[in-house]
């Protein structure tokens, strides 16, 4: 099978199953970039790019997705993610903000708006997606994410 008919398939998929796909390959994504951070240090690099790789195919389904509710939004949606994933592969981090982590802030809140705003989704994912979104960008301002992270512990 070529990739262009794989693709075409893709495209044609319900909404449900490539949100299904979306939260398998995030699931593998995290797992990978777990296995790398803390497990087994040395493959560090390697569930980097897995979990990086994952996470843009993650976000370019999503993008699919919402695109019927609200073109524009999915757009600036997948646009935040991009853009954060591409910081956080180069570890930019100015004046101690986690920019990897503001950016999957404001996608999160988008996405979650989207979501709430679906027809195919249970609402409350959305609400728990735009408040999780919420908690990412208190790293805007590092006093504000270390006190908060220093509360919890």
């Amino acid at each position: 099978m070529g990739a262009a008919v794989m693709m075409k398939r893709i495209a044609e998929a319900s909404p449900r199953f490539m949100a299904r796909i979306a939260g398998v390959l995030s699931l593998l994504s995290l797992l990978a970039a777990v296995f790398g951070e803390f497990i087994v240090r040395r493959f560090e690099i390697a569930g980097d790019l897995i979990a990086v790789s994952g996470n843009i195919v993650v976000t370019l389904l999503l993008y699919g997705i919402f695109k019927p509710a609200n073109r524009s939004l999915s757009l600036l949606a997948a646009s935040f993610n991009l853009v954060g994933l591409t910081c956080g592969a180069f570890r930019w981090n100015p004046r101690g903000v986690d920019m990897p982590v503001v950016f999957d802030g404001f996608y999160c809140l988008l996405i979650g708006y989207l979501i709430f705003r679906s027809t195919f989704l249970p609402r409350i994912l959305g609400a728990l997606m735009a408040i999780a979104g919420l908690g990412w960008l208190t790293y805007l301002s590092p006093p504000l994410a270390k006190s908060a992270l220093h509360k919890n512990s």
